[in-house]
Order: structure tokens, then C-alpha cells, then sequence
């Protein structure tokens, strides 16, 4: 599945929900099957910065593509670290270092965000991609 796929079934996920208590609910819910973290890896190297809440953050390279594991103090903040590394796990570093994301903006998630959370979903991207970058020099 290539991340336009991945997000496209994201997009088609939130849209059976009407009102947005609902997709909370719902991020709060992929959260829970996060691949979280080695507590070993919850470093302050590995924190994502411009997060109001603790966002842990480990990123590998194998076989060519990158995979992601994290863990959050917050439970929507960890449903929202698990809709990017649903998207962008198991993809090539170039392609996440391209990719625009638009299922963001699809499914409303920056404008239903506080502007802390906001900021920090912004970082979070920002982090996957740098580590991304980081793998391909």
C-alpha cells in the first residue's frame, strides 16, 4: 500500500463519523494499538519537541524503509503519533520526506486540535521527517 492509499483509508475511516467527540474517541482508540516504544528508547534524545505532552519518537531503517515506534503521556496525542506511523511505517525515507499528508487537512484533525495539540501534530510530522532524512545520508 503506498502512504496516498494508507491515507485514503484513513480518510475513509473518519468520514462514517459525524460529529468529532466521536473521532476522538476513535484516535483515543488506534492510541491503544500504537506500536509502542522500549521503555529502554524513551530518552530525551527521542522526545519530540513543540509537543505539549511527552511524544517518544524511535525510528529505524530496515530494508530500505523506515519503521516507527513511540508512546505518548496523552492519550489523543498517542492516537495521533499512531495515525502518522500507520501512514508512514514501512515506507521509503524519500517518500515520507515528500509526502504531504494531506489526510490531515481531509479528516480536519489541525482545526479540531487545540493550538498546543496543533503545534505538536505539526512537530510530530516534522520529526518523522527529519529521522527519515537522517537515514538517507
Amino acid at each position: 500500500m503506498t502512504i496516498q492509499e494508507k491515507e485514503q483509508d484513513i480518510i475513509d475511516e473518519f468520514s462514517i463519523y459525524d460529529d468529532w467527540m466521536d473521532k476522538y474517541e476513535y484516535i483515543i482508540e488506534l492510541g491503544k494499538e500504537l506500536p509502542i516504544i522500549a521503555e529502554e528508547l524513551k530518552t530525551d534524545n527521542r522526545l519530540i519537541k513543540g509537543c505539549q505532552s511527552r511524544v517518544w519518537l524511535h525510528a529505524d531503517l530496515e530494508d530500505g524503509k523506515m519503521v516507527f515506534s513511540a508512546d505518548s503521556d496523552a492519550i489523543i496525542t498517542k492516537g495521533i503519533i499512531a495515525l502518522l506511523i500507520r501512514v508512514l511505517n514501512n515506507e521509503k525515507p524519500e517518500d515520507i520526506a515528500k509526502s504531504d499528508l494531506k489526510f490531515i487537512k481531509e479528516i480536519g484533525l489541525q482545526e479540531h486540535l487545540s493550538p498546543t495539540r496543533s503545534n505538536g501534530l505539526v512537530s510530530m510530522v516534522k520529526k518523522m521527517k527529519m529521522e527519515s532524512l537522517k537515514k538517507l545520508s
